[in-house]
């Protein structure tokens, strides 16, 4: 039986009073790809920062891994340095890639990391780039720049939101590449916002609909698209408008 990473009950979020979330349960295995998908404004972004302790939520519990954490207690940081985020904009400090990959071993107190660094850069292929500033670099690579920062720091929890967004069709296979290898060599959990349901499909190993806050659905890869229970997953796997 595979390893419960996070359980959510009963977890709501809500901005000046308006809920934007209501996630009844959710359970997120140790090694698998989630993609979460739906419309913009479904609550997804938003999700992830409950999962990443960003903000905690309104109400309920967020269980991850052995520790349980709600509205009044926060987790320690040496939790919170277990799960990492790569934004849909990556946002890089104006040094080398070298530095950039670096900059979290730095920050965590790690003075020997130049194996490390070495190593993550020729899994994101850009040990040629190495040395040069970030102010240079395409939107593909700085997007495998803010990768590697987060999978130095082998994560138990790698959460992705629109990862490949504005991203030429190249660079989106290199970037999915990436998440295939990281999922498999570290056993990593990923949590993957997309829009793109196709990506979904090619990554997953189970996918969650989200609509007004709420989970939809959420079902194996191959069931989500081929014999969804709820009318609007089906239509969504359709490329319909759904709201």
């Amino acid at each position: 039986m595979s390893e419960i990473v996070y359980h959510l009950k009963e977890v709501t979020k809500s901005y000046n009073g308006r809920r934007v979330l209501q996630v009844d349960s959710l359970d997120i295995q140790r090694g698998e790809i989630l993609a979460v998908v739906g419309p913009s404004g479904a609550g997804k972004s938003t999700l992830l920062r409950l999962l990443n302790f960003l903000e905690p939520p309104t109400s309920g519990s967020i269980r991850f891994l052995d520790s349980e954490f709600s509205p009044d207690r926060t987790p320690p940081l040496a939790l919170r340095r277990r799960v990492t985020t790569v934004f849909q904009r990556p946002i890089l400090l104006n040094r080398t890639v070298w530095a950039n990959v670096a900059y979290g071993l730095q920050l965590r107190g790690q003075r020997e990391f130049t194996s490390q660094v070495q190593a993550t850069l020729e899994q994101v292929g850009l040990t040629s780039m190495a040395h040069q500033r970030a102010r240079t670099l395409s939107g593909g690579e700085a997007q495998r720049v803010a990768l590697a920062r987060a999978m130095v720091l082998q994560p138990d929890v790698l959460l992705l939101d629109e990862p490949t967004a504005n991203l030429d069709p190249y660079n989106v296979g290199l970037i999915e590449e990436i998440v295939h290898m990281l999922n498999a060599k570290q056993s990593a959990s990923l949590v993957l916002v997309t829009h793109n349901v196709f990506q979904a499909k090619r990554l997953a190993h189970r996918v969650a609909l989200m609509l007004e806050g709420q989970i939809a659905e959420i079902a194996d890869v191959d069931s989500f698209f081929e014999s969804p229970r709820d009318p609007r997953t089906a239509a969504f796997a359709r490329g319909e408008m759904v709201y």
